[in-house]
């Protein structure tokens, strides 16, 4: 695999559904498949499936196709799937409930290990096996557990406090699902979530009476 350089972001985004797909395969006990197969899988041509791969070095041997395992396993290198992250949770109402109770992230390598909040009825729960603890407690427990990735689940009101006690850790990176863009200084790597925006998008597409492309 070569490394990759200056890859777009839309190339990046549609690694994750190439990784998801394959699995399923691999689940089917399917060996190898072809890009024009894939394509009918996936839903891309077959000529953008190998324009992406291309951006990482191919893969493919012509004639054979791709084989099924070892594609899954270069996307999953590429994704940083080789390794496990710790990760904690802020806000532990029903939103963050839902992502501790989401097995498939931990199968993934990101392994929760504590959830925050400021309310006292939820501090000191067990949410899937994880404690739910005292906000008060968020700079030392990251700093003592190693902790790289923070999924923020506030109000919107909360979010952007929780982000400047990120930037005051070594927290490396915020999956935010809160209803703003945070404001962050630092390299922090931040990807927000904005369900609304996902909603809204659905309501112009069912409006219009058309299909969404990716």
């Amino acid at each position: 695999m070569m490394k990759e350089k200056n890859i777009s972001i839309a190339v990046i985004r549609r690694l994750p559904k190439y990784h998801r797909y394959l699995k399923e395969m691999l689940d089917n006990d399917i060996k190898r498949i072809s890009s024009k197969e894939l394509s009918k899988t996936i839903g891309f041509t077959a000529s953008q499936i190998r324009q992406d791969l291309n951006n990482f070095g191919g893969f493919g041997q012509q004639g054979y196709g791709y084989n099924v395992e070892d594609l899954y396993n270069e996307i999953g290198k590429i994704l940083g799937l080789t390794r496990t992250y710790n990760v904690v949770i802020v806000g532990a109402g029903n939103l963050g409930q839902a992502l501790a109770n989401y097995t498939s992230f931990g199968r993934l390598g990101f392994k929760l290990q504590a959830m925050f909040d400021v309310n006292p009825k939820l501090i000191g729960l067990k949410i899937n096996n994880v404690d739910v603890l005292d906000m008060d407690k968020f700079e030392s427990y990251v700093e003592e557990n190693n902790i790289e990735i923070v999924y923020i689940c506030t109000s919107r009101d909360g979010a952007q406090d929780v982000a400047d006690k990120v930037q005051k850790t070594k927290i490396k990176a915020i999956w935010n699902f809160a209803p703003i863009d945070l404001k962050i200084k630092s390299d922090i790597v931040v990807e927000n979530i904005h369900l609304i925006d996902n909603l809204l998008t659905v309501s112009y597409f069912l409006k219009e009476g058309k299909k969404i492309e990716e």
